[in-house]
Formats: C-alpha cells, sequence, structure tokens
C-alpha cells in the first residue's frame, strides 16, 4: 500500500468531490481517479459510492479514516526520528568514563548534550582506562573517558581535560599545611597507588615521578578506584599522588598539598572506535574543549 494513495483518499473523504479534492492536492482528477481505485484494489473493498450527482463515502471507508490517519501519522514520526537520528539530534549512546574525571568537568558536558538533545540517552558506565579500551573494540561502548594510555589499533582520542598531580596526605600529617612539597620530602613515606593492573600508564607516571626523585615507593596499598586511594589516605594508611581535581570530592580526613615540581600534569582523553560514522557520537567529540583538542588528537 502506498502511503500517498492514504493522503489522497483522506482528502477526498473530506471534500466527497474529486474535483475539489485534486485541486487540493495540486494534481489532475485521472490521477486521483486511478489512486483510490488502486487503493480499493489492494484492501479488497469499495470505499466511495460514485454517481453523477454525488461522492459519498461507503462504511467500509468510513472505517478507513481513523486508521489511515493513525498509519500517516506513524509514518510522519518514524521519518522525524531518522532524520534527527541522521542529524544527530537523537539516539542512544554508551558512555564509559573513568572516576577521577567526574572531576574535571565531564558532568557538566554529558549535561549541556544531554539538554540540547532531549530525545538522547545517555547510557553511563565507569570503567577503568583498559576495561573501556577492550569495550569499544569489541562493540560494549560508543565513546570512553580515559586517562593518558597507549592507544590500540582502530581507537581515535582527543584530549578532554588536563589537571595538575596534588599530593593527598592524612590530615594530622607534619607536611599537611605546606603551601608546596617537594617530592625529596617523601622519602621514607609509604604510598597508596591506583592499580597498575588497571591503568599502567597512570601507575608508571607516578613511579616515574618518584624515581625522578630518587624515592623507592614503599606503596602498601593498591586500590581500584580514585575515592578508595584517598580513603585509604584518610585512614592513615599512606600518602598519595593524584589529580589535583579530586580535592573537590571533599572527602573528611585528607587534605591536598600543591607540589613543586614543573611536570605533573594529569591528562584525560576522549576515545571512539575510528571507523564509527554516527553524527551523534560527532557531534559529542565536536563539544570537547576547544583549546584542548588542538594539540591533543590521536589516531584520527
Amino acid at each position: 500500500m502506498d502511503i500517498r494513495h492514504l493522503r489522497y483518499f483522506l482528502v477526498l473523504a473530506e471534500e466527497l468531490h474529486f474535483g475539489h479534492a485534486a485541486r487540493r492536492l495540486l494534481i489532475s482528477q485521472p490521477p486521483l481517479s486511478v489512486s483510490i481505485r488502486q487503493l480499493e484494489e489492494s484492501i479488497g473493498a469499495r470505499l466511495f459510492e460514485r454517481s453523477h450527482q454525488q461522492v459519498r463515502l461507503t462504511d467500509a471507508g468510513q472505517a478507513l479514516i481513523p486508521a489511515a490517519r493513525a498509519l500517516i501519522a506513524g509514518m510522519n514520526t518514524a521519518m522525524e526520528q531518522v532524520r534527527d537520528i541522521s542529524n544527530g539530534v537523537t539516539g542512544h549512546l554508551r558512555v564509559g568514563f573513568v572516576g577521577a574525571l567526574l572531576y574535571q568537568g565531564l558532568p557538566a558536558l554529558l549535561q549541556r548534550f544531554q539538554q540540547q538533545r532531549p530525545g538522547l540517552r545517555l547510557s553511563l558506565l565507569e570503567l577503568n582506562t583498559r576495561e573501556q579500551l577492550s569495550d569499544l573494540l569489541h562493540g560494549g561502548l560508543d565513546v570512553g573517558f580515559v586517562h593518558h594510555c597507549q592507544l590500540p589499533a582502530g581507537i581515535a582520542a582527543r584530549r578532554f581535560s588536563r589537571d595538575r598531580i596534588a599530593l593527598c596526605l592524612p590530615q594530622q600529617h607534619p607536611l599537611a599545611g605546606q603551601p608546596k612539597v617537594g617530592l625529596t620530602q617523601l622519602r621514607g613515606e609509604h604510598f597508596v597507588v591506583f592499580s597498575r593492573a588497571l591503568s599502567p600508564f597512570y601507575y608508571d607516571r607516578i613511579q616515574s615521578l618518584l624515581l625522578a626523585a630518587s624515592i623507592d615507593a614503599d606503596a602498601r596499598c593498591e586500590a581500584r578506584h580514585w575515592l578508595s586511594v584517598i580513603a585509604l589516605v584518610a585512614k592513615g594508611f599512606g600518602v598519595a599522588l593524584v589529580p589535583a581535581s579530586l580535592e573537590h570530592a571533599a572527602m573528611a580526613g585528607v587534605t591536598f598539598v600543591q607540589l613543586d615540581c614543573a611536570v605533573t600534569q594529569s591528562e584525560g582523553w576522549c576515545v571512539w572506535k575510528k571507523d564509527d560514522p554516527r553524527p551523534l557520537l560527532a557531534a559529542l567529540t565536536a563539544m570537547l574543549p576547544p583549546h584542548l583538542a588542538e594539540d591533543g588528537e590521536r589516531g584520527q
């Protein structure tokens, strides 16, 4: 059944005059008559009684009116949804993230993206960097927000955030009141570290900073989440080098002190599959901070 036939039928049902209906449809009368006949043949029922004096609806024609309106409305809705998906206005994105980026602008970015697209459905899943990259490659995620890492083939990335690394101390630690602390002052301290199995790049980054200061870190505790790292520091299990933005977590029992070394940065990256063509994904990556993306694109 041609949807055009249903539109012609509804106009004729309103006008009950072939000439008037044809003028409304901006066509001549013969194509309208052919269209109505084809519709009747496809349904197997007569929709109009025709005479020289008048055109009137049959019972079958009366019954078709609400169904035809519903079919046309459904088709219009479906076409609108398809256009919205094509234009990146609606759809579904599965978003992975590492917990530390919740304090580096990620919630604001996703909320702004959602507000501009009321029909969008976002599914958020906290995963470490390694898990996100694996899920991207195997179709379990659409986009991820990870720590700086070595990218596997097939993954593109753009820098999302840049944060300095700070020293997290128990609140009663002797260095807690200092405006700045040198790494050499941490010799002999016990350290709480983020698990190397989950984020080898970040773990190695911290270890390289300590080794440069001739510190053989005594790592007594490894944690899977940054908030767990801070909680262990609060309980007195050691000190930690963490993204400074984690201070916004406002956890009791710890204090954050700036380091005096120059190269102490933590980076967050947005990652996705290179061959993913969806406009919705392109729209999200286009919202990433441009001043960070300019010199921070990889695998594109």
